[in-house]
């Protein structure tokens, strides 16, 4: 359970949680490599061979979410196809509504995610997230990604929030372990971030299968107090 009375400030993540990781999966590790793979004339496998050895060389770093990046290693527009496998981006159940009680309950909604701008803009066009976040950040905008303290040391000046009365709900355990180390008090982790896969649940924080597990309750309506709105980017 969460003491909704100690939190202004939620920040949450995108990709596995707000939205389903399956699209996100299918595209990496299934739609790329067919497509590497015709573009360069490979078989199948030694594309996948050669992509997953470029990722595990750039994980955890900025240029891993970087679609420019790829773009100019792979020679391809990754933006583009991940237009054509578009119709798999969807939101996790129950994300809008819980997104709709935290406004009622006066709490700011901030999205934090490591995604590039080209494809936060896509999944912005085809779900109903953007629309009950008060403030979108993309961490291409502070030059670092959410696994790196200066990610962190950015937004505190960007947005000025409290790291005590702040929860943060994410799907990686190297992000959750930058926002403690930063000082981020309250931590949530997502049980099965990839509708499509097994739970990849490693324990080490508190998690929840759906947003349901966690709405705020009326009591936490009535105490809230008005939550300045902030300007939203993007």
């Amino acid at each position: 359970m969460i003491d909704w009375s100690a939190i202004d400030t939620v920040l949450l993540d995108m990709d596995g949680t707000l939205l389903d990781l399956h699209f996100d999966n299918y595209f990496w590790l299934c739609h790329l490599p067919h497509r590497h793979a015709e573009h360069h004339g490979l078989d199948l496998d030694e594309s996948k061979r050669l992509l997953n050895q470029r990722f595990l060389e750039k994980r955890g770093t900025l240029d891993w979410y970087c679609l420019d990046y790829w773009d100019r290693e792979l020679t391809l527009d990754v933006r583009q196809l991940k237009e054509e496998v578009q119709h798999l981006i969807a939101e996790r159940p129950h994300a809008i509504d819980f997104l709709q009680q935290l406004k009622t309950a006066g709490k700011q909604r901030i999205l934090i995610t490591n995604a590039h701008p080209k494809s936060l803009d896509l999944k912005l066009a085809l779900t109903g997230i953007g629309d009950h976040l008060d403030r979108i950040i993309s961490s291409h905008q502070y030059r670092a990604p959410k696994e790196s303290p200066l990610f962190w040391q950015a937004l505190l000046g960007d947005i000025g929030f409290d790291a005590t009365r702040t929860l943060f709900i994410d799907d990686s355990d190297a992000v959750l372990d930058a926002a403690h180390c930063f000082g981020i008090r309250h931590l949530c982790c997502i049980h099965q971030p990839d509708s499509q896969q097994q739970s990849r649940y490693s324990g080490r924080f508190p998690a929840i299968d759906h947003f349901d597990d966690i709405f705020p309750a009326p009591a936490d309506f009535e105490l809230a107090p008005s939550c300045t709105a902030v300007k939203r980017h993007g």
